[in-house]
């Protein structure tokens, strides 16, 4: 909204030299007093273009007028000396002019040379400006693929967003044509560069998991004491032992290249990694995912529960249909208290599941648990769990406390084999973080990265393309290595601010 808009006409017209706040002010416009409530920030004003149907509504650029127009420029063939043969004018987009609100229009003067050496026709640098064949500035190509790549923003959104703040219209398909381009350029250097970077400070330790979307598989290894990703490959099909194998064997041949190697690896409870791992880095540490683990023994548990609910609204008696007799009256009653214990028992089931209750959710447990000694067992079972993670104990004492829980569990036939699914054998490899305390529990660091791609999966790849997921992802890997220098303008900026 215009500043002059926010006055009123009847607003109080303040004479020449008249004092103002200690101040002296000439043609002042003061706002009467009922209208200060409607003044302040946090006010959404939607922008003066919206709405415009017609093109010669539209704000009308402003004219810029630059020149590369040199007589003599040196031949990028043969570095002869080649004179001025003739000039043209080229229409490039710029930011628009904030205050006006207009946008604005280059208009680059540009010469064209002859050498008479080799004969080669070529125009003068403009490198500064635009690249070639470019119809927008430099500036406005990168503060476009800036928004997309950096704040996330899908391209119909960052399209409006750059006529909006900058006053210049690119279409949503030139942004996705530049982003895709500058993905190729940040794939090709990811390889050498990026790597160069991130194993320089290798902590020996990595992270794996894959991410599934639509018929492509996004295989990630990442450096959970750096949080950055390592190496990456698509695949437009359900992944092999095959792929994880050829995957790893790429990594060690860039760990083998700079003489590093792996110390440990921490994956989810999947069986597709286990054998390649063995044939890859050998007998390090594979730890399964923490987190991983606790879901499959929840999920028994409460499959536990529900069988037990199930057995118990079973043996609730059944009466004729009709008026209640007289001599069933306590009958019923019961079955409404037993009914109403069951509603109870399922409003509160995740209480058995839950790490950590407060003292009015244990007596809650231990009420509902009354008469019940399996409820009391799955919530001992749990807890049994919650404890085998303990990092004040080691592999061989939480090897011990599994073995144990094992063994209770097999007493009770009635929900054994369920819970015995989740106290599986994959669980003692779930204990190797506690004889390492640099090797992390859960894949947490990985699913963090992959985070981010399943935010922009319902706004962003709107067209996926095995070639453009490659792409999205490596120009990820480079925002992220360029995280640190951004917290540091940030805080310089602060540091600034409170001077």
């Amino acid at each position: 909204m215009p500043i002059g808009s926010l006055y009123h006409h009847d607003s109080i017209h303040c004479q020449k030299s008249e004092i103002i706040f200690g101040l002296k002010a000439t043609q002042v416009n003061i706002i009467p007093e009922r209208k200060l409530t409607m003044l302040g920030p946090g006010q959404y004003v939607a922008d003066r273009t919206e709405g415009i149907t017609r093109v010669k509504d539209l704000p009308v650029p402003r004219i810029l007028r630059r020149s590369c127009n040199y007589p003599h420029r040196r031949c990028p063939q043969c570095g002869q000396r080649a004179s001025r043969r003739r000039t043209f004018t080229r229409r490039l987009h710029d930011w628009g002019d904030w205050q006006s609100g207009r946008p604005c229009e280059l208009r680059l003067t540009y010469s064209q040379h002859h050498c008479p050496e080799c004969g080669a026709y070529f125009p003068a640098d403009q490198f500064q400006w635009a690249e070639p064949k470019s119809h927008y500035t430099r500036r406005v190509v990168e503060l476009a693929i800036r928004l997309v790549v950096e704040d996330g923003l899908p391209y119909r959104a960052a399209s409006w967003h750059l006529w909006r703040d900058h006053r210049v219209f690119v279409p949503f398909a030139t942004l996705q044509k530049w982003v895709e381009a500058g993905g190729q350029r940040a794939l090709a250097a990811i390889p050498t560069e990026y790597l160069d970077e991130v194993l320089a400070h290798f902590s020996g330790y990595v992270v794996v998991d894959e991410l599934y979307d639509g018929p492509f598989c996004v295989l990630s290894l990442v450096d959970p004491g750096q949080e950055r990703r390592l190496m990456y490959e698509v695949l437009d099909q359900k992944p092999t032992q095959a792929d994880i194998l050829r995957f790893f064997q790429a990594f060690q041949g860039q760990l083998a290249a700079r003489g590093l190697r792996v110390q440990g690896i921490t994956t989810d409870n999947s069986p597709l990694y286990a054998t390649p791992i063995q044939q890859v880095f050998g007998p390090v540490p594979h730890q399964a995912c923490q987190f991983h683990l606790i879901i499959d023994l929840t999920r028994a548990v409460l499959h536990a529960g529900a069988h037990l609910r199930k057995q118990l609204a079973a043996q609730l008696p059944t009466f004729p249909c009709g008026r209640p007799q007289a001599h069933q009256k306590k009958q019923r009653q019961r079955k409404q208290q037993q009914q109403a214990y069951l509603t109870e028992l399922f409003t509160h089931r995740y209480l058995w599941v839950q790490h950590g209750l407060t003292p009015a959710e244990k007596k809650t447990v231990a009420r509902l648990s009354r008469g019940q000694r399996a409820l009391r067992l799955l919530r001992d079972i749990m807890d049994g769990v919650y404890r085998l993670f303990d990092r004040r104990c080691r592999r061989a004492t939480a090897l011990g406390k599994l073995t144990r829980l094992r063994r209770r569990v097999r007493h009770f036939k009635s929900f054994g084999r369920t819970l015995q699914s989740g106290l599986s054998a994959h669980l003692e490899n779930a204990f190797w973080f506690l004889e390492d305390p640099h090797l992390p529990a859960t894949s947490n660091a990985v699913e963090r990265k992959n985070r981010r791609f399943r935010k922009m999966q319902k706004t962003v790849y709107r067209v996926r393309t095995k070639a453009h997921l490659k792409q999205r992802i490596a120009l990820d890997m480079v925002r992220e290595s360029r995280a640190k220098s951004r917290d540091q303008t940030i805080k310089t900026l602060h540091q600034a601010r409170q001077k």
